[in-house]
């Protein structure tokens, strides 16, 4: 499929392939000395220009959002497996910053997490892009959240359904959880599992710490070796968006139940400072790019 680009998210996972680091990324096929893809871009949402013979669910015309490749131009190729049809009441800037962040948070609460109604859920990097869809799903799932995010995004994250919220400069949270979502990557693997219950899941979704070679990856890896000696489940989660996930997504945007949280946009041409921004200035949810 040929999609018309409107709108492309911006997220860590560009970055890391722009860069080449942690230097994991390029053994795992993204390009050992260069990108592999020479566009840069995962996320989108746009308006389907093109189809193959193959495509059955899709037309020309459809307002779309999901991955593709090289999204960070006017056109770019995706499958039917990967895009689902857009809510009208969502903006494309939106619905551009739903594929990566969105997908993972659903998968790390409902898939990996296996999140129950009742449950107590903490969500750690609330106010980011993964942290602002896992507060709304983990309230769509029925949990008690609480959020660990900065003071500037503490009103944000109560918004968004988080009964309590820490503010990591001032406050450590006590207790124990049923649920972690780690998606800010600065605990180490024993304190989180001190704030588990003895049964509880732990889904460490990524991190922005650490050196070239994994760059905070090595805590999946050593949660995925301890997992089997303790009653505690530890994880990490690699997140794809697939079709039926991005259509789970797509149903609680159109009843209003989930609202993409988009900080600033950029047009396409701030690509570059778009990435910067998202480094160096902690957004308020999402960031995207606008064509």
């Amino acid at each position: 499929m040929l999609v018309e680009v409107r709108a492309a998210g911006v997220d860590q996972g560009v970055w890391h392939v722009a860069t080449g680091l942690p230097y994991a990324v390029r053994a795992a096929g993204f390009g050992l000395r260069r990108p592999r893809q020479p566009i840069l871009g995962l996320d989108l949402a746009g308006v389907v220009a093109a189809v193959g013979p193959e495509v059955t669910g899709l037309r020309v015309g459809d307002e779309v959002f999901g991955t593709g490749d090289g999204t960070y131009a006017e056109l770019a190729v995706s499958t039917e497996q990967q895009l689902a049809r857009k809510p009208e009441p969502v903006s494309f800037a939106q619905a551009a910053t739903v594929a990566g962040s969105g997908v993972a948070a659903l998968q790390g609460l409902r898939d990996a997490g296996r999140l129950r109604s009742g449950q107590r859920v903490l969500i750690l990097g609330a106010g980011g892009g993964v942290g602002s869809f896992a507060v709304q799903i983990a309230r769509i799932l029925g949990a008690e959240i609480t959020g660990v995010c900065s003071a500037a995004k503490a009103d944000l994250v109560h918004s968004l359904g988080a009964a309590h919220v820490i503010d990591y400069a001032t406050g450590e949270p006590t207790g124990r959880w049923d649920l972690i979502l780690d998606t800010g990557g600065g605990r180490t693997l024993r304190a989180l599992r001190h704030l588990l219950t003895p049964a509880g899941t732990l889904v460490i979704v990524g991190g922005e710490v650490g050196g070239k070679w994994l760059q905070g990856t090595d805590r999946q890896l050593r949660a995925g070796l301890l997992n089997g000696f303790t009653r505690q489940h530890l994880t990490g989660l690699l997140s794809k968006a697939t079709a039926p996930r991005l259509e789970t997504l797509a149903a609680w945007m159109a009843s209003g139940a989930l609202t993409p949280v988009v900080d600033r946009t950029f047009p396409f041409a701030e690509a570059a400072s778009a990435l910067d921004y998202l480094r160096a200035g902690h957004p308020r949810g999402k960031v995207a790019l606008t064509l």
